[in-house]
């Protein structure tokens, strides 16, 4: 088990049966708000054409017995020593790649000799000793039982029902003007590429590209995203935001007590259901498609609305990216939790295995501080305004008043620090910021920056030629987080023609200095110390009557 346990609390069965009453209100209150139907779909067709890869040994036979129902093509490993002529193709390959998904797999192999080969299937069995789509979640119409007969039996007759046209809901919503992947060729955020499970998203420079068909709807991405870039579509985080609400209200009103929200999927699901009543009367479970699918907005949404905890149930068929991730984001939270001193822990991951592993956790849910009084707002669309209303009201009723809290390293929220003596305020980081966090002057010689908008991406440290910008993770509660407050300014330069400003003293020093030893320069410094304009203008004038009036200001 990898769980956060607390201390316990010693057996209460009368407060328990109370709990478990008021659970059922609360699960009544959830059952009464509708389910959500997808209104975008991702479509899928496939005609059967079914590519069998393997050992001959193991290939062939399970393509012999689905030669009849589809049209089939193997590809074998080795040569087949059998001597039976068949009717569908055989390749001997010495390798092969595959790749693609429900009705496009696109194969690719290397026969004996220097040929190379290549086709379209629509499904595929793949029988080979290592997977060909190595990823944790394998892409409809892709089967790779591996040695078990059983699970080769199951997946054959898989396959059999799978010609036809399908859908699924597309899982996902990606604004990519506030992706933080990159930016001017320099790398920033891959947490979702990172996390992906599917190997549905992919870089596409400075965004990212994401997949529909070979998504699987985890959500982990939209967890992990720090700007919300992506979020999850299946359904809108505003409808769980909505279902969390009306399970916490219903089961105050009730009159249960210390209740901890416990977000599941289908396997933890059949856990419960295994469990049975020995789940403890304060723990509400909460079915999702995926159980990484949240993350620390909704959490501390939950927490705002009088949760004492909140517990992610997983199993071992969830990729380990999936809890590393929901790891750091709980770390991150009870952070924050413990700087505006509510006593905890608030948060438990779980991955268990068996029903009484379950029981023991459960046992030791959490039963952290919670606020005076719970919220009422919804949560919203985008996650960063989630992130205000709750956190808004954790400070507010807060035990501590804090003006700030530390953050571990890789948290999303946060400033920069820069370096006043190195800052050029040349403004590349202006244009490398995606989440408009960092500002110029809007026409004076100035660095501005929103804590608020800050998702801590490093775009503007990596972009920074100075070495200037460094990042400081922290939670800021102070009212000037939502303002643009000045980070460095200069006095600005004049133009030695015109007296237009253009630039910062310390930008036109700096040039001067490191340019004034070049062969193309030192003979025309001046031209370094005039606008665009005026320094075209004198690039034209003929030598012998160009001048150059220098204004004097007072």
């Amino acid at each position: 088990m990898n769980i956060r346990l607390n201390d316990g609390a010693p057996a209460d069965p009368l407060g328990n049966g109370r709990d478990a009453l008021a659970r059922s209100a609360a699960l009544a209150a959830l059952a009464a708000i509708p389910a959500f139907e997808a209104a975008i779909t991702v479509g899928y067709r496939s005609a059967g054409r079914l590519l069998v890869a393997g050992p001959a040994a193991q290939a062939l036979p399970w393509a012999d017995r689905l030669a009849g129902a589809l049209p089939v093509t193997a590809i074998v490993l080795d040569e087949p020593t059998d001597g039976v002529a068949r009717d569908y193709p055989v390749h001997v390959a010495r390798a092969l790649a595959v790749a693609g998904w429900l009705g496009a797999f696109e194969a690719r192999w290397q026969a004996t000799g220097q040929a190379v080969g290549q086709g379209s299937f629509d499904l595929v069995l793949d029988l080979c000793a290592a997977r060909l789509i190595p990823s944790h979640q394998r892409p409809h119409g892709y089967y790779a039982p591996g040695e078990d007969e059983a699970a080769r039996r199951a997946a054959a007759e898989a396959l059999l029902d799978m010609v036809g046209e399908f859908e699924k809901p597309k899982y996902f919503n990606y604004r990519e003007r506030l992706c933080a992947h990159g930016r001017n060729g320099r790398p920033g955020c891959s947490a979702c590429l990172d996390v992906c499970s599917a190997k549905a998203i992919l870089d596409d420079g400075e965004r990212v590209k994401v997949n529909p068909y070979l998504c699987a709807g985890c959500g982990a991405c939209s967890t992990v995203c720090p700007t919300g870039a992506i979020s999850y579509a299946y359904p809108p985080v505003q409808l769980t935001g909505k279902r969390v609400l009306a399970l916490l209200r219903a089961y105050r009103e009730a009159g249960g007590q210390e209740p901890v929200l416990l977000l599941h999927d289908g396997g933890g699901a059949a856990l419960l259901e295994q469990l049975g009543p020995e789940v403890p009367g304060r723990v509400l479970p909460l079915a999702l498609q995926h159980a990484a699918a949240t993350g620390i907005d909704l959490w501390l949404a939950a927490l705002a609305y009088g949760a004492s905890g909140v517990a992610v149930l997983m199993t071992d068929q969830h990729a380990p990216q999936y809890l590393a991730a929901l790891d750091q984001q709980m770390r991150i939270a009870q952070a924050v939790l413990d700087g505006l001193g509510y006593a905890g822990p608030h948060f438990q991951l779980l991955r268990v295995e068996a029903p009484e592993e379950l029981a023991l956790a459960l046992r030791h849910a959490p039963r952290g501080q919670v606020a005076r009084e719970p919220a009422v707002f919804h949560v919203a669309g985008d996650k960063r305004n989630t992130l205000d209303f709750a956190l808004d009201h954790l400070h507010r009723h807060a035990p501590q008043q804090p003006a700030r809290v530390a953050l571990p390293a890789g948290a999303p929220f946060g400033a920069i620090a820069v370096d006043r003596d190195k800052c050029s305020l040349c403004m590349s980081c202006v244009g490398a910021c995606p989440a408009a966090a960092v500002q110029d002057g809007q026409g004076l010689p100035q660095l501005r920056f929103i804590e608020k908008n800050c998702v801590q991406c490093g775009l503007c440290a990596a972009t920074c030629p100075e070495d200037a910008i460094r990042l400081e993770p922290r939670m800021s509660f102070e009212g000037s987080r939502l303002q643009a407050v000045v980070l460095n300014e200069s006095q600005p330069f004049h133009c030695i023609r015109c007296s237009k400003p253009f630039g910062t003293l310390q930008m036109v020093e700096n040039m001067l200095g490191r340019l004034a030893s070049h062969p193309a320069f030192a003979a025309n410094l001046d031209r370094l110390r005039m606008c665009g304009d005026c320094r075209v203008i004198d690039m034209m004038q003929p030598q012998d009557e160009m001048q150059v009036t220098v204004l004097k200001r007072d």
